[in-house]
C-alpha cells in the first residue's frame, strides 16, 4: 500500500531561510503568525494529511462514489469521517478574516496545506478546495447580506461550495453557454439549464451545498459580456439562518472518470432553481475569475501533491527492489543482486523529480506570498507589484506544474517496472489522479494562450519586464560567490534564452498571430524553466547561508547537489524551447485540414 509524508521541515526551510517570511510581519495575519505557530500549524496540517487523508486515498479510488435513484450521491467509505476532521481543525478557514469564522492567517500558510492534501488525497481533498475557492469568490463580489448568509457556515465547514461553468457544448469559450436566469420579482431567479463536469456537485459530506453559477439573464447581450454569477444553495436558507426547502437542482448522474473516483464529478440539472445575483449583472466573469484564478493556482499545487507521493514512493521502492548489480561493481554482495538505486538512470529519474519538486515547492509559496502582498499590503506600489507577478505566474505554475506532476507520476510508477501498473501498489492511480490536472480549470494549452497573449503584453509587458530585471540583479549581486557559480551561470544563460523568445516574439507575433500560438506552450514551459532555476538560485542561497553559521546538515547540503543537478541536466531545456518559438508558425500551419 502506498504512504504519504507531508514535506513538513522543507517547507518550513522554504518559508524562514528561502522566501523571509518573518519579514513581513508588518501586513495583516503575519504578526500572529510566529515561527512557533507557522510551525505547529504545518506539523499538525501534515499528520492530518498524512494519517486521516492519505490512508483512504487507495481505498477511495477502488470504491469511487454512488448516485442513488433519488439523486443523492454517497462518497466512499471513511471520506465522511475525515472531511469531518478537517473542518474540526478549522483548516477551512485558515486564511479567511476572523469576523466571518476564520482565523485570518496569511494564505501562504493556506496553500502549504493544500499541497500536503492534494498530496496524500487529492479527490477528498477537492471538496475542501473547491469550498475555499468559493468563499473567496463571495469575500470579494458578495453582498453583505449574501457574506452573513453563507460564509461563516462555509467557513465552519457545515457547508459546501463548488464552481458550475462548463456546459456540454461549452467548456473554455463561455460566451455560447445557453443556462439562462429568469426574475421572479423579488430579487431572485429562476435558473434553468444543464452543467457538467462539476466537481464535488452533490454529495454527503456537508449539510447544505453553495453552487455559484454562471448564467445570462434574459435578454442579456450575447457572448461573454452578458454573463451573470449567481449563488444557487441546495437548500434555501431560512431568515434566520435555517434551512429550508430543497432548491430544483440536482445531480443527473455522476460522470465516469479516468481518475479521482472519490471525488463526485456531476452532471447537474437547474430546473428553474432559485439564485441570487452575486456582484453586478452582466460582470459575472470577473466574479468568477476570482474563484477561477485561486482554482488554477490550487491546481498547480495539486500537480505537485502528486508529484511529491509519487517520488516517495518510488525511492522507497527503489532502495528495497534488488535487481542488477551496480555498474562498478556490487554494493551488497552477500545479496542476490543490489537494490536498484545504485544505477545511474534510476538515480536520474529519482533526481529529476525530486529537483523540480523542490523548485515548484518555493514557486508556490513564493507565489502564494504575492498573493498575501497584493491582498494586505497597505502599499499601492508594492501590491502592484505583487499583483504583476501573480497574474504571470498563474499560468506557469498551473500550466508547467501540472504538465511535469503528470509526466513525473509516470516516471515514478517506472520505478516500479510491472509492480506499477498494478493497481494494488497505487502508483497506477497517482498517473490517474494527475492527469486531470491539465485539463481542469483551462486546459494547459488555455494557460499558455493566456501568457502570450495577455499576461506578456498586459501593461506594455510591465510584470515580465520587472521578474527579468529581479533574475537579473539576483545574478549580478550573487555572480561573484563562489559557492553561488554553479548555480548563476547556468541561470543566467536560461535568462538569456528567455529574453531572447521574448523578443522574438515581440518582432514576429503580432504581425503573424499563428507564431504565438505555435510557441505559447513552448513559452510557458521556457518561463517555467527560467522560474525554477531562479528558486534554486535563492535556495542555494539560503543553503550557503545556513553553512557559514555553522549548519552542516546533510538535508540541507543535499539541496546544493539537487541545484548543481537541475542546473546542468533541466535548465539547458531553455535552448530547445528558444529553438522551436524561432521555428515560427509556417510548418505546423501549412498542412490543410483533409491532410491530417
Amino acid at each position: 500500500m502506498p504512504s504519504y509524508r507531508a514535506p513538513v521541515e522543507d517547507t518550513l526551510f522554504l518559508l524562514n531561510d528561502v522566501l523571509g517570511f518573518q519579514r513581513y510581519a508588518n501586513l495583516p495575519g503575519f504578526s500572529e503568525a510566529s515561527p512557533d505557530l507557522v510551525e505547529a500549524v504545518l506539523s499538525e496540517g501534515g499528520k492530518l494529511a498524512a494519517e486521516v487523508f492519505a490512508p483512504l486515498n487507495l481505498s477511495g479510488d477502488q470504491e469511487g462514489c454512488t448516485r442513488r435513484e433519488d439523486g443523492s450521491v454517497v462518497t466512499p467509505t471513511g471520506f465522511r469521517q475525515a472531511y469531518e476532521a478537517y473542518a474540526a481543525g478549522g483548516w477551512m478557514g485558515l486564511s479567511v478574516p476572523e469576523e466571518f469564522g476564520g482565523q485570518g492567517l496569511p494564505h501562504v500558510l493556506n496553500t502549504a496545506m493544500q499541497e500536503f492534501v492534494s498530496g496524500a488525497n487529492l479527490a477528498l481533498g477537492m471538496y475542501p478546495g473547491l469550498t475555499q475557492g468559493a468563499i473567496a469568490a463571495l469575500l470579494v463580489h458578495g453582498s453583505p447580506e449574501q457574506k452573513s448568509t453563507y460564509l461563516p457556515k462555509m467557513v465552519e465547514g457545515a457547508w459546501t461550495g463548488t464552481m458550475n461553468l462548463t456546459e456540454p457544448h461549452c467548456g473554455t469559450d463561455l460566451g455560447l453557454l445557453k443556462t439562462k436566469a429568469v426574475p421572479n420579482g423579488d430579487g431572485s431567479y429562476g435558473l434553468t439549464g444543464t452543467k457538467i463536469f462539476i466537481s464535488a456537485g452533490e454529495h454527503d459530506l456537508s449539510e447544505n451545498i453553495v453552487h455559484l453559477v454562471i448564467a445570462r439573464i434574459e435578454g442579456a447581450p450575447s457572448g461573454t459580456k452578458g454573463i451573470s454569477l449567481f449563488v444557487v444553495p441546495k437548500f434555501l436558507v431560512n431568515a434566520d439562518g435555517s434551512l429550508g426547502e430543497r432548491n430544483p437542482v440536482s445531480c443527473g448522474s455522476l460522470e465516469h472518470k479516468m481518475g479521482i473516483h472519490g471525488n463526485a464529478t456531476c452532471v447537474m440539472n437547474y430546473d428553474g432553481a432559485k439564485g441570487w445575483i452575486v456582484g453586478e449583472e452582466n460582470r459575472g466573469l470577473a466574479a468568477m475569475f476570482v474563484m477561477m484564478n485561486e482554482a488554477r493556482l490550487a491546481v498547480g499545487v495539486q500537480g505537485l501533491g502528486q508529484s511529491e507521493v509519487a517520488y516517495q514512493n518510488a525511492v522507497a521502492y527503489a532502495k528495497e527492489r534488488l535487481q542488477g548489480r551496480a555498474l562498478t561493481g556490487a554494493k551488497e554482495p552477500a545479496k542476490a543482486a543490489d537494490p536498484i538505486i545504485v544505477h545511474p538512470d534510476v538515480r536520474r529519474t529519482l533526481m529529476q523529480i525530486r529537483a523540480f519538486n523542490e523548485a515548484a515547492r518555493a514557486l508556490i509559496l513564493w507565489t502564494a506570498l504575492n498573493s498575501d502582498i497584493a491582498h494586505r499590503s497597505e502599499d499601492a506600489q508594492q501590491r502592484q507589484a505583487a499583483e504583476d507577478m501573480l497574474g504571470l505566474m498563474t499560468p506557469v505554475v498551473k500550466g508547467v506544474l501540472t504538465d511535469r506532476g503528470f509526466a513525473n507520476a509516470v516516471e515514478a510508477q517506472q520505478m516500479f517496472g510491472g509492480h506499477g501498473y498494478v493497481e494494488e501498489w497505487g502508483m497506477s492511480q497517482f498517473v490517474r489522479d494527475a492527469r486531470i490536472a491539465m485539463i481542469y480549470e483551462g486546459a494547459n494549452g488555455i494557460q499558455a494562450m493566456d501568457l502570450i497573449g495577455r499576461k506578456l503584453p498586459k501593461d506594455g509587458g510591465r510584470a515580465m519586464m520587472s521578474f527579468l530585471t529581479e533574475v537579473q540583479t539576483f545574478i549580478k549581486d550573487h555572480g561573484e560567490d563562489e559557492g553561488m557559480k554553479p548555480l548563476v551561470g547556468p541561470l543566467q544563460a536560461g535568462l538569456n534564452d528567455l529574453q531572447a523568445a521574448v523578443m522574438w516574439l515581440m518582432q514576429n507575433a503580432f504581425t503573424k498571430p499563428d507564431n504565438a500560438g505555435a510557441g505559447a506552450t513552448d513559452l510557458m514551459h521556457l518561463l517555467g524553466q527560467v522560474v525554477l532555476g531562479y528558486m534554486w538560485g535563492r535556495i542555494g542561497k539560503a543553503v550557503l547561508a545556513r553553512r557559514a553559521q555553522g549548519d552542516g546538515d546533510e538535508h540541507l547540503e543535499a539541496k546544493l547537489v539537487l541545484g548543481r543537478f537541475f542546473m546542468e541536466r533541466m535548465l539547458p531545456e531553455t535552448s530547445l524551447r528558444l529553438a522551436r518559438i524561432k521555428a515560427g508558425a509556417e510548418t505546423t500551419m501549412a498542412l490543410p485540414a483533409e491532410a491530417f
